[in-house]
Order: structure tokens, then C-alpha cells, then sequence
């Protein structure tokens, strides 16, 4: 394979600049993305190990369906950013709005700033990581999968959680539906440093003692424990 191309995205329909993507993704190992103008649906069903860098914001569902591959976003990203992707990483390197990582099976998912509602919605597996805020019904009918906020968390967190995690450095407003707070062990320190420190988030040791574990209260909160 090739090294790079750019393409300049700005007389492109997210369709025509979706095509080209997976028409390059097969010869070239990265494509630079210029001129993006926050159109939504960029990078949707990229099945090919390229990287991506989109130098601008991304509108709605940037990454979608993402399947291998890596996706850099070096501006802010819409709604739902990650939807349903099953494996590879895309990094917002900066806000993000409601729905980030929404119904994921695998991959990680990173935005260094704050983001919207309802974050990890109905995910399944994989990581999603969140360097500022995230905002109400934060893992909501969550089924899978770990959430690391590094801000605060709004009200009624993991409401109506299945199954995962959420680890919260900051203040939970509130907890939603079967979802109950738990101590951090070692185990979870230590695999929140490794990843943290992966994606060059610098924390103080004495930061990960003050890490908040939200798990499920029970697998079973419909029909019974």
C-alpha cells in the first residue's frame, strides 16, 4: 500500500466523500481529510485497517458502523459519533455532542473534552472515554463495554444499566434505575492507568483513588434478581 493522499472535502457530498474513502482505504495506509465543513456521516462502514484524519469538525454519526481502522478528528464531533462501530478507535480531539459511542460492540471510542447526553447508550462492548463532562442518562440501558468520564456526570447515570462499567473521576449528580456505586479495587486502578496514560491523559497517582465504580445492581432488574 501507498503512504498517504489527501482529499479536499469541501465540493464533496458526505456520499461522494464517503465512496472515494473506501475506494483509497484499500490503496493508501492514511488519508488526510481537509476541508470537511461538519457534514455528517463521514466515515461511515469503513471496513479497512487506514487510518483516517479529518482536519475539521465532523457533523452527526462521524465513524459509523466503523470496522477496523482508526479515525482522528482534529475538531469537535455531532451526535452519536462511534454509532454502533464493532472494532477499531476513533479520537475526538475535541467535544463531542449527545449519544458518543452509542450502541458500540467493540473499539474505543475518545473525546478529550466534554460531551452531550446520553453517552454509551445501549453499547454492547468496547471503551469509550470522555476527558470533560457528559451529561444526563449517561450509559443508559448500557448492556456491555466500560465508560471512563474524567469530568462530572449528569443526572440518572446508567439508568436502567444491563451489564459494564462506569468509572467517574468527578461528581455523579445522580444515579439512574438499578445502578449502584461500588470501591474501586487495584485491579481497576491499574487498567484505568494503563489506558489512561495510553491515550495521553495525565493524571496524578492519587487521582485513580478518587475514581466513582458504577456497576448494575442486577442483570435481571425486569423481570427479577
Amino acid at each position: 500500500m501507498a503512504n498517504e493522499i489527501e482529499i479536499d472535502a469541501s465540493s464533496l457530498t458526505p456520499r461522494e466523500l464517503n465512496s472515494k474513502i473506501k475506494e483509497y482505504a484499500k490503496k493508501f495506509d492514511k488519508i488526510i481529510i481537509k476541508n470537511p465543513g461538519a457534514e455528517h456521516y463521514l466515515v461511515a462502514g469503513l471496513v479497512d485497517d487506514t487510518s483516517i484524519v479529518i482536519e475539521g469538525s465532523a457533523g452527526y454519526f462521524a465513524g459509523t458502523m466503523l470496522d477496523k481502522g482508526n479515525i482522528t478528528i482534529n475538531g469537535n464531533a455531532g451526535w452519536f459519533v462511534g454509532d454502533n462501530m464493532t472494532s477499531g478507535e476513533i479520537v475526538v480531539n475535541g467535544s463531542a455532542g449527545d449519544g458518543a459511542g452509542q450502541g458500540i460492540y467493540g473499539g474505543t471510542v475518545v473525546v478529550r473534552k466534554g460531551v452531550g447526553s446520553r453517552t454509551g447508550e445501549i453499547m454492547k462492548g468496547g471503551t469509550v472515554i470522555i476527558g470533560g463532562d457528559s451529561g444526563f442518562m449517561t450509559g443508559i440501558f448500557m448492556m456491555g463495554g466500560r465508560m471512563i468520564i474524567l469530568g462530572n456526570l449528569g443526572a440518572d447515570a446508567a439508568e436502567s444499566i444491563i451489564r459494564g462499567e462506569i468509572f467517574v473521576l468527578g461528581d455523579v449528580q445522580s444515579l439512574g434505575k438499578n445502578a449502584i456505586i461500588i470501591d474501586i479495587t487495584d485491579d481497576d486502578k491499574k487498567e484505568l492507568k494503563e489506558i489512561l496514560e495510553h491515550y495521553d491523559f495525565e493524571l496524578d497517582d492519587e487521582d485513580y483513588d478518587k475514581f466513582t465504580k458504577i456497576i448494575p445492581e442486577s442483570a435481571r432488574p425486569i423481570y427479577g434478581k
